[in-house]
């Protein structure tokens, strides 16, 4: 038996095969499936049951959504709310959330792959150095949705962390001039990674100095995200993970 009414399904950044097992599997068993067409591609949910209602929610607006999903639950029906990368990430979730607790419906939320984690698996680079860099940033520019000031990104790249950057590649100059106006020195490691997961996904390696050229370059303008990576340069440096010498419990 579900417990909920209504799932919200990270289907992760593109590529179907990243979804979770639990997210294909509640949205194999929807009445309802609910997904942004513009972003998530429609290979994640022709797993649906031959029955079930599949609609693309990118022209919907918020009041659309919700009385699609009241009409399928009034009737006893159970529904997939399927979301780009996680959904507690830039996933507007939280308008969704605030109706069905209004209405009394009930919800649960399934995780997904955010397009940082799989940008930084493309390019086969990790966040975290030993020693360099133990702290991950997620940010954005404020532009049309605002970002309070204590977490403008020149703020933000005062403790020179790793950092993933949502949602700003309209304006690749302004993200270059508050990371280094922050503090980040210039030639910092970048990873821009475009359309991840999708056919036409591209991995560009630069740095700071010339992340906005290389954007303009490369032609993007959207659904890019950049991932600042300091340490990267100089020595390697390894966990005491494996060492012979560090006592632990588990590894």
């Amino acid at each position: 038996m579900n417990s909920c009414q209504v799932y919200f399904i990270g289907a992760g950044p593109g590529d179907p095969e990243l979804i979770t097992v639990k997210g294909q599997k509640y949205i194999q068993m929807a009445d309802l499936v609910l997904y942004t067409g513009s972003l998530v591609p429609r290979e994640v949910v022709a797993c649906a049951k031959e029955d079930a209602e599949v609609a693309d929610s990118s022209s919907m607006t918020l009041d659309e959504i919700h009385g699609m999903i009241l009409k399928t639950v009034r009737s006893g029906g159970m529904v997939a709310r399927v979301h780009t990368g996680d959904p507690s990430l830039y996933g507007a979730i939280k308008e969704q959330m605030i109706l069905l607790d209004r209405d009394g419906i009930s919800y649960d939320v399934i995780p997904g792959i955010t397009s940082a984690f799989a940008a930084a698996a493309a390019a086969k680079v990790s966040f975290t150095l030993p020693g360099k860099s133990q702290s991950l940033i997620f940010a954005r520019l404020g532009r049309r949705t605002p970002v309070p000031k204590r977490e403008s990104l020149k703020e933000l790249s005062r403790s020179r962390s790793s950092m993933a950057i949502y949602l700003s590649s309209a304006d690749p100059m302004a993200v270059q001039r508050e990371l280094i106006e922050g503090g980040y020195p210039k030639d910092t490691a970048v990873v821009i990674g475009y359309r991840i997961g999708w056919p036409d996904q591209r991995i560009i390696t630069t740095d700071i100095s010339s992340l906005a050229r290389d954007i303009r370059d490369a032609g993007i303008k959207r659904q890019a995200v950049f991932l600042i990576l300091p340490g990267q340069e100089g020595d390697p440096v390894f966990s005491r993970l494996y060492s012979q010498d560090f006592s632990h419990g588990f590894r």
